[in-house]
């Protein structure tokens, strides 16, 4: 194989299976094991792959409350507040953007009761202005993430 898009293929066999081995990924990728190597620490060392994770089903381990929270931000507070969501363990994601409010916000919670203090506590924050939350019924699409193009 030329090592022509060698590491979106490389990426793309990893997001397959993030655990496989180096072994593999060169067997698979018709390439040698030290090119593998020297591909993935090149990747890791730019920041293309941010680390090694699970892909956890929250709803399995009893966190089957999903809420997306749609927050207004006092002034320049922007940056404060999406640190103070940040640290908060059942925010998943948090978002600035456009538009009507100023932060997306996603949490998994065990039940409404738990999604609700939190929510409350947020309304406490004196650099949120307003808040608009919604449950989501079905996820239909969650974590995913998409193969890069390797069509040259």
């Amino acid at each position: 194989m030329t090592y022509e898009n060698l590491d979106a293929k490389l990426v793309n066999a990893l997001l397959g299976d993030g655990r496989a081995s180096l072994r593999s990924l060169a067997e698979d990728l018709d390439v040698s094991v030290t090119t593998v190597s020297n591909h993935l620490s090149d990747l890791e060392e730019a920041g293309v792959i941010d680390g090694y994770t699970p892909k956890l089903d929250y709803d399995a381990l009893g966190y089957d409350v999903t809420a997306i929270l749609q927050l207004k931000v006092e002034g320049n507070a922007l940056p404060d507040v999406t640190d103070r969501l940040q640290s908060h363990d059942q925010m998943i994601s948090v978002y600035e953007v456009t538009g009507d409010y100023d932060i997306i916000a996603v949490g998994k919670f065990a039940d409404t009761d738990g999604m609700n203090r939190h929510i409350k506590t947020l309304l406490n924050d004196p650099d949120i202005k307003e808040s608009n939350t919604s449950v989501v019924l079905n996820a239909a699409s969650e974590h995913e993430q998409f193969e890069l193009d390797t069509d040259g």
